[in-house]
């Protein structure tokens, strides 16, 4: 039987966590998107259970957290296990939230369904082709072949991505030396732990509200095995007897997997029309949740560029400055992972590293840096240009507009960026040209007019601002680029 065609704008190539928010800022961005999945039914494992700081701001803008509900909260994270204290960071969200993958990846799925959204589950990415004028994804369905035509593709299939293969993407880096066993077992009784160190090797364990433990444990100087499948559960008792001299052979095990310091970056994070998002793009150690808030942070800057440049209205270079922007925090964040891994995974060797580390996390200034830096909210674009000295991502703030009480995660929730006249002191129609684009706002701060709390640039206030759809501070008033500069860059040409 022949294949049947579907016609769309973006084919996102996976379901999990980082294709569903790509496919709701795509949804945002007014593009029309088609999922294709693997897997028939979302998974129950939840591989990755924290969301930091960054990210939930992200959920903040897009309108999420109430549905979200309540989750538990820990200010206190580690740095390759050793105590580090999140309490410090200048966000309303700081500190490690812990939410199961499985329930991120559900929220996510309704949000990106409910703005249109179609999700083809049980379909597995075969072939794919690019032309000048888009790309074709041959795909095998429940109800046989599926070719999906598109402007463009991105894979967000993970570390053995289908698409990355297929478009010949280069993965440079090392594979596995070492590995974690993890499982989440129920009916055992033991304690927990928290990076326990002995003899024989790492023992971590937390037992869940509802009785379930996570237990993971690493033999020290025992090599990554090379695995086809999964490892038994019986392995993962052996090695936990080993460890800590406990028996959690009777434990009936929900899932069981391994993971290792696999480091690899793809060169690009582009090639033509297709585009790699999320563990599609690097493969690392899920240290601390850092992957997953990784990917989601991917989506996120990806969204709103690939949706302008489908509709025709991105400005040179905007679609590029996905791979310029993102690969360099990938790169980033996977150095910080590698250190982390050397002082989880080592010995006795390490033990001299790991005791100089403890001293310099006394000191608060390296606190900050390294929490700020697992947690996504030091991520900043220079661009080579004049950058103003505010940039990253935008602070969050409690705002009073025209119409109410406000917030800058608020104005953002139409996935539109954002000109904020804080002053009264911009123009009558500063952005007239791009109101499609750019939605501006009049708005005073609690720490009253023309303040520009929470926006300070060098201890001077700001009296504008331009924010990116995904949050990110592209011009403040006082840097020597002018706002229409600014426009064009990131907004393209105004319309008439």
């Amino acid at each position: 039987m022949a294949a049947h065609s579907v016609d769309t704008d973006v084919i996102v190539v996976g379901a999990g966590p980082v294709g569903l928010m790509l496919a709701g800022e795509l949804r945002l961005g007014g593009v029309d998107v088609m999922l294709l999945e693997r897997l028939a039914a979302p998974t129950t494992e939840s591989r990755a259970s924290t969301l930091h700081a960054r990210t939930m701001e992200i959920f903040d803008q897009r309108g999420l957290l109430d549905a979200l509900g309540t989750v538990p909260h820990d200010l206190v994270g580690h740095f390759g296990g050793i105590r580090l204290d999140f309490s410090g960071l200048d966000s309303p969200y700081r500190g490690l939230w812990k939410v199961p993958q499985a329930r991120t990846e559900h929220l996510l799925s309704d949000w990106a369904v409910g703005l249109g959204a179609v999700v083809g589950r049980g379909h597995e990415l075969v072939g794919l082709r690019q032309t000048e004028s888009g790309v074709e994804a041959e795909a095998v369905g429940p109800d046989g072949g599926v070719r999906v035509r598109a402007a463009y593709l991105v894979g967000c299939d993970g570390e053995n991505s289908a698409v990355r293969r297929l478009a010949g993407f280069a993965f440079p880096g090392t594979d596995a030396t070492k590995e974690l066993l993890r499982a989440d077992v129920a009916g055992i009784d033991v304690p927990d732990r928290r990076f326990e160190r002995h003899e024989h090797g790492l023992a971590i364990a937390h037992r869940r509200p509802d009785g379930v433990t996570r237990v993971m444990v690493h033999e020290f100087g025992r090599a990554a095995s090379a695995r086809a499948v999964e490892p038994e559960f019986a392995e993962v008792a052996a090695a936990w007897a080993k460890v800590t001299g406990e028996d959690i052979g009777a434990g009936r095990p929900i899932w069981v997997n391994a993971f290792g310091n696999t480091r690899r970056l793809a060169e690009r994070y582009r090639s033509g029309r297709v585009l790699l998002a999320g563990d599609a793009a690097h493969a690392q150690m899920p240290v601390g949740g850092q992957a997953l808030n990784l990917g989601l942070q991917d989506a996120v800057n990806l969204g709103w560029k690939l949706a302008a440049q489908v509709r025709g209205w991105a400005p040179t270079g905007l679609l590029d400055s996905y791979h310029d922007e993102r690969r360099a925090v990938g790169r980033r964040v996977l150095a910080n992972i590698e250190a982390q891994a050397m002082l989880l995974l080592g010995g006795a060797e390490v033990e001299p590293l790991r005791a100089t580390v403890a001293e310099l996390l006394g000191h608060d200034e390296v606190v900050g840096h390294l929490a700020g830096m697992i947690s996504g909210l030091d991520v900043r674009y220079p661009d080579g240009s004049d950058a103003p000295p505010l940039v990253g991502r935008a602070p969050y703030g409690e705002l009073t507009t025209e119409t109410g009480p406000s917030s800058t995660a608020e104005l953002l929730r139409t996935g539109r960026g954002v000109l904020l006249d804080l002053a009264a002191g911009l123009p009558s129609g500063a952005a007239a040209g791009w109101t499609e684009r750019v939605r501006t706002v009049s708005a005073a701060t609690p720490h009253g007019p023309g303040t520009g709390a929470p926006f300070e640039s060098g201890g001077t206030a700001v009296r504008a601002v331009l924010l990116r759809p995904d949050g990110h501070v592209a011009w403040v008033d006082d840097c020597a680029t002018p706002l229409h500069a600014a426009l064009h860059r990131w907004f393209g040409t105004p319309n008439p």
